[in-house]
Order: structure tokens, then C-alpha cells, then sequence
């Protein structure tokens, strides 16, 4: 099992830029496959990246595609994502999710933080 904490969230103006932190609990964290999805109101919870144990496959919604990098220290046991070029409509609760393969459904996942918001001024 694994437990999941976010931080980095916030208000930030558009075309500006913030950098998204999970934590993660216990010995296993680099055994898993991590993802970031986010939820803003009124609609469902979206996928917006995933990689794989080692860094070698990522995946990035097309609406993210060469503004978010999603990434990983297995050594210090944190998930990241970096959001450049923030847009409105990126404005969400973020979360992050581990699970044991590449996914971009929420059923891929098994361990969920809290959640994390991210605010993006016009």
C-alpha cells in the first residue's frame, strides 16, 4: 500500500508557470506506475499524464502535450508535474494516482491523494 500527499498548488496568472510535488509513502513507490489527473468543477475527473516505474513511457492528454512534463525521483519517492504555459481552463484539483500499469482510465489506479488546486487567473 502506498499513501499519496500533493503540494505545489495554487493562484497563478495565465502563460505562468507552476510545479506540482506527490509524496509518496513506504518502500514501493518506484515498483508503481504514477499519473496525474485533475477534476474542475462541474465536470468529471480527467487524465492529464502518466509514467511508467522508470521514466521510460509517458503519456500526456493531447491538451497538455508540450506544456506539462510529468516526472519522477525514486529516490526521494516524489511524483512531479511541471506546468508551463498555464491556460484558464486548467484550472482543477489536481490529483496524483499510483497503480501497477500504464493507464489513462481512473480504474487503472489504485492509491489516490487528496488533491491538490490549481487556480489560473486570465
Amino acid at each position: 500500500q502506498v499513501q499519496l500527499v500533493e503540494s505545489g498548488g495554487g493562484l497563478v496568472q495565465a502563460e505562468g508557470s507552476l510545479r506540482l510535488s506527490c509524496a509518496a509513502s513506504g518502500r514501493t513507490f518506484s515498483s508503481y506506475v504514477m499519473a496525474w489527473f485533475r477534476q474542475a468543477p462541474g465536470k468529471e475527473r480527467e487524465f492529464v499524464a502518466t509514467i511508467s516505474w522508470n521514466g521510460g513511457t509517458l503519456r500526456y492528454t493531447n491538451s497538455v502535450k508540450g506544456r506539462f512534463t510529468i516526472s519522477r525521483d525514486n529516490a526521494k519517492n516524489t511524483l512531479y508535474l511541471q506546468m508551463n504555459r498555464l491556460k484558464p481552463e486548467d484550472t482543477a484539483v489536481y490529483y496524483c494516482a499510483a497503480g501497477s500499469s500504464i493507464a489513462t482510465m481512473e480504474g487503472g489506479f489504485d492509491y489516490w491523494g487528496q488533491g491538490t488546486q490549481v487556480t489560473v487567473s486570465s
